[in-house]
């Protein structure tokens, strides 16, 4: 599925939260962050910083996957990278 919008990664994560039972407190709690985040977020507000974005999902379970033309090039580069010792 492709996200076009921050609206509708907010709509993502408040299915996911209300299929999983949680309220938005709830699911802050268990993601480390205050309850304006989770709500800010639903509404499609894209100040959030991308590190309270990243707990949220991996408190719902919800995997990111990134697509490009180049993804095998930069993953053979990664992979250097981190054999090579590099910082």
């Amino acid at each position: 599925m492709r996200f076009s919008t921050a609206k509708t990664v907010g709509q993502l994560i408040r299915f996911h939260r209300k299929k999983s039972g949680l309220t938005q407190k709830e699911l802050a709690h268990l993601a480390g962050l205050g309850k304006t985040v989770v709500f800010d977020l639903e509404k499609g507000k894209i100040t959030v910083k991308v590190s309270s974005l990243l707990k949220i999902l991996e408190v719902l379970n919800i995997r990111i996957d990134f697509q490009s033309p180049l993804m095998n090039l930069f993953e053979e580069h990664l992979n250097e990278f981190e054999s090579s010792g590099s910082k």
